[in-house]
């Protein structure tokens, strides 16, 4: 059976190597593996969030709720907004992705990504027909090159994907260049990707006031703890979330993750804490390793942070690799658009992990 013509000429996405993998492959014990790799919250979830889903369990032979106003009166709460500026997604952004895909995207439409980035938006729009146009990132500057965003831009082009902070490079977009890219493209969906805004403490969510064609992903996968739970949502006018409910499918969200993500929102201590620590687990490897002179490490508003490895004489892979052996989990971003082989992406651990980490990493350039 022959797929589509996309699907067959689409390379897989290449996620992070897994606990487990490693387990098996170094013969290590699972538990003692530090994992930098995925960008997750490594203190846990809300004790409010564990508690709900354990009283929920025995509900499970029930359809979940589909409307989830509950939750997105949680979610506008917290997030400044009026509650028909909300959309809830149950496979984390990605489903919200997915979903301004299905609703916005004709075969043969354009969107832009500048490099390098998240590659999961050109993943998925891909599978709608639409093509992806590179911008770019200034590495030597650590910014984005504004100039690229409008020499890319064209007669097909649909959606423009600016992630802030940027995954992989960690960097923060100026409010005023979101406003003046959105503000001349009016009938192209400028997407905001805010997945790490807790860290940066900065969002640009009261432009969904300003502008109708700037669209706000968030989730709930890394401050709030529920990266298994596969939660995110999206914030902008209510003209765009009620044409991306009319494509949303009805049951997205487990019984589970609903009174998760429920709970999660209203333990706003536990919200707090897990940004004042990450922050400190950031700012501790960023000190320490900018101590290797061998190592080029990128200042992070989020909860990792980028590092050119080529002056260690090791690529990304080698180096990772070497680091796996001693049960470190690291992203080699060789994979990446935009990258070269002597990149790696560390997120933050707890500060016993991020110790270790350190040490070893003395030890392997060493």
């Amino acid at each position: 059976m022959k797929p589509r013509q996309i699907v067959d000429e689409m390379d897989s996405y290449v996620p992070g190597r897994s606990q487990d993998e490693i387990a098996q492959e170094f013969n290590l014990n699972k538990d003692e593996i530090i994992k930098l790799g995925s960008n997750e919250n490594p203190w846990g979830p809300s004790p409010k969030a564990m508690e709900a889903i354990k009283e929920e369990i025995k509900s499970i032979n029930r359809y979940p709720e589909s409307q989830l106003k509950e939750l997105v009166k949680e979610i506008a709460e917290y997030s400044g907004v009026d509650d028909n500026q909300v959309i809830i997604g149950g496979d984390g952004a990605d489903e919200i992705i997915d979903v301004l895909a299905k609703t916005f995207i004709d075969e043969g439409d354009e969107f832009i990504v500048p490099l390098p980035s998240y590659m999961y938006y050109e993943y998925l729009l891909q599978q709608y027909g639409a093509r992806p146009v590179y911008a770019r990132w200034d590495l030597d500057k650590n910014e984005l090159d504004a100039d690229s965003i409008f020499e890319a831009i064209g007669d097909k082009t649909k959606m423009i994907f600016l992630c802030s902070p940027n995954n992989p490079t960690g960097t923060l977009i100026d409010r005023e260049v979101l406003e003046d890219i959105a503000r001349k493209n009016p009938e192209i969906l400028i997407v905001v990707d805010e997945a790490y805004f807790e860290y940066s403490e900065v969002t640009n969510k009261d432009l969904i006031n300003e502008f109708d064609n700037i669209f706000i992903i968030r989730t709930m996968s890394k401050v709030l703890g529920l990266a298994g739970m596969r939660i995110g949502y999206g914030l902008a006018c209510s003209e765009i979330i009620e044409y991306m409910h009319r494509i949303k499918p009805v049951f997205s969200l487990t019984r589970l993750s609903f009174v998760a993500a429920l709970n999660t929102f209203r333990d706003k201590q536990y919200i707090a804490e897990s940004i004042e620590k990450g922050i400190e687990s950031r700012q501790y490897l960023y000190d320490e390793l900018s101590k290797i002179d061998s190592l080029n490490v990128f200042p992070s508003k989020s909860n990792f942070m980028l590092i050119n490895v080529k002056d260690t004489g090791f690529t990304a892979s080698q180096l990772a690799l070497e680091l796996m052996k001693r049960g470190i989990i690291v992203r080699d971003c060789t994979s990446f658009k935009g990258l070269d082989e002597y990149w790696i992406r560390i997120s933050i651990c707890t500060l016993e992990e991020d110790k270790k980490f350190i040490e070893i990493i003395k030890e392997v350039l060493n």
